[in-house]
């Protein structure tokens, strides 16, 4: 049997039979109920209402061809809502995207879409795509997509940043949350007479207080995870203040619900407490030793059992059924589940790789149709403004009065005016876990339909804008646009030192990072101080991890790869005594922000060369054949860096030979080429080099190539390589190892050709350094623009890593800093004293949405 029953609203006492002294009804109450063309009168049950009985079972359909109607079977009905559901919020996330809205905003839009607001308006859609035996499951779905969510936003939270918190970080957090609770207050109380009674009591107005001052840490990761800002300082800032004041606005929340369940019976505040006292205790007593005992006997490296894996996502409906019985609510007991799992690998990890995708990308849909087939723009209308106008007030103060408390206290502790706007507008920033309290209101009867409704569009309008201008404001790359050189070829003489950045992707990069230290001649006269980063890609945890292992020796097991890493680099800082100084770190970051932590260490460190390992990698396998591994998600990250990075910057493709001679160093001589096209990336290679040149088992060729009669020369650049080259020639003009030829040539095809012919003349050499692009003559690459595949290596350097060169030379590409505002790939530039231009920022915004509407004009 379906029931239906309408919105109840009790009539007032003495009337159809209902006692409000009593709470009851009146033996005179009646109901209606009618199957098909019969109706039934029962008397002293219920004031008249109407019940229609349907089918319990399923229709069965024999198909389309046979005359059913396959609608009418409830399952196969889902099956179509299900693939209407997802596909409207993919469709309007891909239109919403150029206009650099978040995720969430798209999603809220889609599930309004099928709501009564828009196309649920048409009854007709209604009874067909969404009748309400089929609504209630959509619901159903909804309601477990949100609680799997809140167990991964528990899942990724980093407590842990609390315990880390700086002066600054907790003021603003305390600013924020008590400028917004204090000023919702005043104007609740004061438009309290204009309130509804639910929404005046003072257990309401502490809800609205909290639920409105708080930025909530799921929201704002998930956000600035788009955005690209996890890592940046303002992301960091934002992540850690929000932590704190999730960590105060627990007590206060905790107070408020116990407030409002002892509104019916004082002795509900007991039963409340109490069980939420043993909620606690069993989640950190008993599930944290339990899930901390499962990471305990998990093997080093390894994923955890997936009986495990199963028996946690089992555990989370079996927490939110205990949770909603002991009237904690669904919510809060997967997120607490999802606290109690140790976070990172090999548990954390394991969980957010095996159940994200289905949760985000299948259930979530569900949870936003279920908000959109709440949202009723029609029933805000007919409440009309007389009864939503206090709630549109207490919405707006709240917001405002957070974004200025943020930034007031943002510019007491002198944190720039820009960043301390950014920080703003992070902090107004509100999504999945807001809509889940706006629900738990209605549950609470603090709100109804309109009041949720007006809540919905705040927060999606509030999203929506303050989204596209954080990402015009701040650029995560300006603090690395530096205006000092950081270049081996500008180091001063008297400063011997080298200091290098070594990234370190995983322990099969690692022996040929060591052995192009080796081979580069650290000496006692001219030391090598090495900042070498291990970095691990973030998966189980939500806020990025930077570890300095000299200051921090007890780091976490749980990655346990990096110490086979720092032991060999410990190793070979032995086997040289005072000629290397090398410093471990471990970065625990997102693939796509990455590159900010690789050059912020740089920037700190005052590295004067980054070296980055190339995504593909060529490993020997039995019978001597080499295959080709491929490091995924490397490759963005080093055109990051390249295009970012505040020092000059190396690319090593390591094919095997690097990596294989340093066994048998000390009694081989090596042979490198460095081909010489000329500009500033070719200047700082040969600088590099002729650190090379001084080991005694080193053998180096430099080419010179030329263009014939100095065709498309530039000038300056001319002279500049000359006199790097005289210096190079006059330093080395006694040294036996080293040799100097020029080649001259017409265009790219003579280019290649003559470099083909050196390789094949002396086919021993084991690494070629080749200058990526900058300052090029073009006559030299002429012809050869488009058979580039790896930007990240300029034409010359993809070429001589290529199969089709031949040969298992390892190749370096080197490219000198690029200082702000210069080379071809630098896109920043400065604007009314914005080190990145927000008028360029605009322009990348509309001009996507003008070239998908097939305008034909964009913004210059």
């Amino acid at each position: 049997m379906v029931r239906e029953f309408p919105v109840f609203h009790p009539p007032a006492a003495g009337t159809h039979g209902w006692d409000g002294s009593s709470n009851g009804f009146h033996p005179a109450a009646s109901v209606k109920a009618q199957v098909d063309n019969v109706s039934i009168d029962f008397n002293f049950v219920y004031p008249p209402a109407l019940i229609s009985c349907g089918n319990f079972r399923p229709i069965p359909t024999l198909g389309f061809f046979f005359g059913d109607n396959p609608l009418k079977n409830p399952f196969t009905l889902l099956l179509l809502e299900v693939s209407f559901i997802i596909l409207t919020t993919r469709v309007l996330r891909f239109l919403l995207k150029p206009l650099k809205q978040p995720r969430i905003v798209s999603e809220v839009i889609g599930g309004m879409f099928i709501g009564p607001s828009i196309l649920g308006r048409s009854e007709k859609f209604t009874s067909i795509m969404f009748p309400v035996d089929n609504q209630f499951l959509v619901r159903n779905i909804g309601a477990m997509g949100f609680t799997y969510y809140f167990f991964l936003a528990g899942v990724k939270m980093d407590l842990s940043l609390v315990r880390k918190t700086s002066k600054k970080q907790l003021y603003i957090a305390i600013a924020g949350v008590a400028l917004p609770c204090t000023f919702i207050s005043i104007v609740a109380f004061s438009l309290r007479k204009s309130m509804d009674k639910e929404l005046a009591r003072l257990s309401s107005i502490g809800f609205i207080c909290t639920g409105l001052s708080l930025p909530l840490f799921p929201v704002l990761h998930s956000i600035l995870k788009e955005l690209n800002l996890l890592s940046s300082e303002i992301g960091r800032l934002g992540l850690s203040i929000a932590v704190i004041s999730d960590a105060m606005g627990v007590g206060v929340m905790v107070i408020f619900e116990a407030a409002k369940q002892g509104e019916g019976k004082a002795l509900a505040v007991v039963w409340y407490l109490i069980s939420l006292v043993g909620f606690v205790v069993l989640t950190v007593f008993v599930i944290r030793r339990a899930l901390s005992r499962v990471v305990e006997i998990t093997p080093d490296g390894k994923p955890v059992d997936q009986a495990y894996v199963v028996a946690i996502l089992l555990g989370v409906l079996i927490m939110g059924f205990l949770a909603d019985m002991f009237g904690i609510a669904i919510a809060n007991g997967a997120f607490w589940l999802g606290l109690a799992i140790p976070d990172g690998p090999p548990l954390g990890s394991t969980l957010v790789e095996r159940s994200e995708t289905v949760i985000l990308e299948v259930l979530m849909p569900f949870s936003f149709a279920l908000v959109g087939l709440y949202v009723d723009v029609n029933a805000m209308s007919s409440a009309g403004w007389s009864g939503l106008g206090p709630l549109f007030a207490i919405t707006m103060t709240g917001y405002v009065s957070k974004f200025l408390g943020t930034l007031i206290t943002s510019a007491f502790f002198e944190l720039p005016i820009r960043d301390g706007v950014v920080l703003s507008f992070i902090m107004i920033l509100r999504g999945q876990v807001e809509i889940v309290v706006f629900l738990h209101w209605m549950d609470k009867k603090i709100i109804e339909v309109p009041g949720f409704t007006l809540m919905v569009l705040a927060i999606t309008s509030w999203t929506a804008i303050a989204t596209p201008l954080i990402s015009i404001l701040y650029d995560p790359t300006r603090p690395y646009q530096v205006l000092k050189r950081r270049t081996i070829q500008h180091t001063p003489p008297e400063d011997s030192e080298l200091r290098i950045l070594l990234c370190i992707y995983d322990e099969d990069s690692t022996a040929a990072l060591i052995n192009l230290l080796e081979i580069s001649n650290p000496t006692l006269s001219t030391p090598f101080v090495i900042f070498a980063l291990r970095l691990i890609d973030l998966v189980g945890r939500a806020s990025p991890v930077l570890i300095d292992h000299e200051k921090q020796e007890d780091y976490d097991s749980k990655y346990a790869v990096s110490h086979t890493i720092h032991n060999a680099l410990k190793n070979y800082q032995e086997s040289k005594g005072e000629c290397i100084e090398i410093h471990p770190f471990t970065a625990i970051v997102p693939n796509r922000t990455m590159y900010q932590d690789i050059c912020d260490l740089a920037l700190v460190k005052k590295a004067t060369l980054i070296i980055l390992p190339f995504h593909k990698e060529c490993l020997d396998t039995l019978g001597g054949k080499l295959t080709e591994l491929v490091r995924l998600g490397v490759r963005s990250v080093n055109s990051n860096v390249i295009n970012h990075a505040p020092c000059s910057v190396g690319v090593l493709v390591d094919k095997g030979h690097v990596r294989h001679t340093y066994m048998a160093f000390r009694n081989t001589v090596l042979h490198f080429a460095v081909l010489f096209l000329g500009g500033a990336d070719a200047r700082e290679a040969l600088c590099y080099a002729d650190r090379m040149a001084g080991n005694l088992n080193v053998s180096l060729t430099v080419i010179r190539f030329l263009s014939h009669n100095s065709e498309g020369d530039d000038e300056m650049e001319k002279k500049m390589d000359d006199g790097v080259v005289t210096w190079f020639w006059v330093k080395n003009e006694r040294n036996e190892r080293v040799s100097y030829r020029e080649v001259v040539v017409r265009n790219g095809e003579e280019t290649i050709a003559a470099i083909q012919a050196v390789s094949d003349d002396n086919n021993n050499y084991d690494v070629w350094i080749v200058g990526r692009k900058q300052g090029i003559n073009p006559v030299l690459l002429e012809g050869l623009s488009n058979w580039s595949e790896n930007d990240e290596l300029g034409i010359i350097g993809d070429f001589v890593s290529s199969y089709d060169f031949g040969g298992t030379a390892s190749v370096l590409v080197v490219q000198q800093q690029v200082l702000r505002g210069q080379g071809a790939d630098s896109t920043s530039g400065s604007s009314g004293g914005f080190l990145c231009n927000p008028i360029q920022k605009v322009k990348d915004v509309v001009n996507p949405w003008c070239r998908l509407l097939g305008f034909g004009i964009s913004l210059t």
